[in-house]
């Protein structure tokens, strides 16, 4: 079966984790633009990390046989420099004009202040006008408040539900992010988010429409299989094949679809 990882980090995986993923039946990965560990000074460091993401990371990856694809974003873990962060949106669309930038994100809050409010909403305006999609961190803590400011701030801005990938829901959030028209993303990223169990359950009870799941894989305890191991678990407890073909491969080609650049 063919897989697509709709949401790793692979700035911070090992060759290694490539074959191990190609051998998984992973064809094609999307990587958001993520914090690296520690707060960048200076715009002119993003500008190097998209380009890095979307050019030596495409052929690094490729190599072992997987697409790789990009979303494009100020983290809100850095929305707090503002000065710096409304540079780098300012020279963030030379980056979503790349063949491989699908999306823009991971965008959203973190602590849910204000500056990261308007950081938020000057992507959300950049992906209505330029009628890309757009891949939404909910924050890791107080997820419920995350979410309603999200969907606050995307609603005033005008940008359709259809085009929004609500990423790391939990048991908390999938309800009404599913009964608002988002995509939803589980996140199987055991020692922070949901373990493969977790995820499993919640696509049992709140269905496969509109739902991805994804490793994250950064350079945390993570684990770039984790989308893979899913599918397993979810083929032990019996779910349908069409059902498995969703979340392993369909609905994260037909959400990056909408970039008109994710060809496979």
């Amino acid at each position: 079966m063919k897989l697509i990882e709709p949401h790793i980090h692979t700035t911070a995986r090992t060759t290694d984790d490539f074959d191990r993923m190609s051998i998984a039946g992973i064809v094609a990965v999307v990587e958001p633009s993520f914090w690296p560990g520690s707060d960048r000074r200076y715009p002119e460091t993003f500008f190097d990390y998209f380009n890095h993401i979307l050019n030596f990371e495409t052929g690094r990856v490729a190599r072992h046989g997987i697409a790789h694809y990009c979303a494009i974003g100020m983290n809100p873990k850095e929305a707090e420099n503002l000065p710096m962060a409304e540079k780098v949106i300012a020279g963030m669309p030379e980056y979503l004009d790349h063949e491989r930038a699908v999306a823009i994100g991971e965008i959203g809050f973190n602590n849910i202040t204000e500056n990261e409010d308007r950081i938020f909403r000057m992507q959300l305006e950049l992906a209505r006008d330029r009628k890309m999609p757009v891949v939404i961190h909910l924050p890791h803590f107080n997820k419920i408040e995350g979410f309603k400011r999200s969907l606050a701030a995307v609603d005033e801005i005008g940008l359709p539900h259809g085009m929004v990938l609500m990423d790391h829901n939990t048991e908390d959030t999938i309800a009404e992010a599913k009964a608002a028209g988002f995509w939803c993303g589980m996140t199987v990223y055991y020692t922070t988010k949901l373990t493969a169990r977790r995820a499993v359950d919640m696509i049992a009870e709140h269905g496969v429409e509109r739902v991805v799941v994804n490793g994250s894989a950064d350079w945390g305890v993570s684990d770039p299989l984790a989308l893979p191991k899913t599918i397993a678990l979810m083929r032990q407890d019996g779910c349908r094949d069409d059902e498995i073909e969703k979340i392993a491969y369909a609905n994260s080609f037909e959400f990056y679809s909408q970039s008109g650049k994710f060809k496979l």
